[in-house]
């Protein structure tokens, strides 16, 4: 393997160790030991990509932002794209140590003040884009503002997870994802272009229409 390709795969593998040492034990009781021994590598190697414990939680941080630029929704429709990626970043919480240890560590605040900010400001942008395309193209309840509505959908997204880990450790999430859609939709997209946006998790209507 080339020497870029190997620094990249041990960036990757000392983040996922990273990511699920901080899932088991909490950031500030996750040491650095622990990690490279997680990861299988020395702490040299560690230090080579990253130069503190900070710094890793950081870039642990960021990978909300490289989730995003990777997994975005493919539906053309931005309403749609929206729910879809709702449901994108519940899923990824379900099966992805990385992201739940990245989102674990942004509400836990365990990073300087701006990086905390990037991570919020990044899903709330990335919403407002989408729903300013929907604007654009007249699929908005008119005097809807994009900017307002994607404070609130990350908002209530976020505060979701929480109550769902908290009360049946994330198994109703999906669910309660759809239950907050069918409540919204209705009064964010204008009534002609509703029939067209799906409220339900892209698995179900993959099921439903085989």
């Amino acid at each position: 393997m080339p020497r870029q390709q190997r620094a990249v795969a041990t960036r990757s593998s000392i983040l996922r160790a990273a990511a699920a040492v901080i899932e088991r034990r909490g950031y500030g009781a996750a040491t650095v030991a622990e990690i490279v021994r997680e990861a299988g590598i020395t702490k040299g190697a560690l230090y080579f990509h990253f130069a503190s414990k900070e710094a890793l939680a950081e870039a642990v941080i960021a990978e909300q932002g490289e989730w995003r630029t990777q997994h975005g929704p493919d539906a053309d429709a931005p309403v749609q794209a929206v729910v879809d990626l709702a449901y994108s970043f519940v899923e990824a919480l379900l099966t992805d140590p990385l992201m739940r240890a990245s989102v674990r560590m942004t509400l836990d605040r365990v990073a300087a003040d701006e990086v905390i900010r990037a991570g919020y400001l990044g899903w709330i942008e990335a919403v407002a884009d989408l729903l300013r395309e929907a604007e654009a193209a007249g699929s908005l309840v008119p005097g809807t503002d994009p900017e307002r509505f994607a404070y609130v959908v990350t908002s209530v997204v976020t505060g979701m997870q929480l109550t769902s880990e908290a009360l049946t450790g994330r198994a109703d999430l999906i669910e309660r994802v759809e239950d907050f859609w069918r409540l919204v939709l209705p009064v964010l997209v204008r009534p002609e272009e509703l029939a067209g946006v799906d409220p339900r998790p892209p698995g179900l209507r993959t099921t439903e229409a085989g």
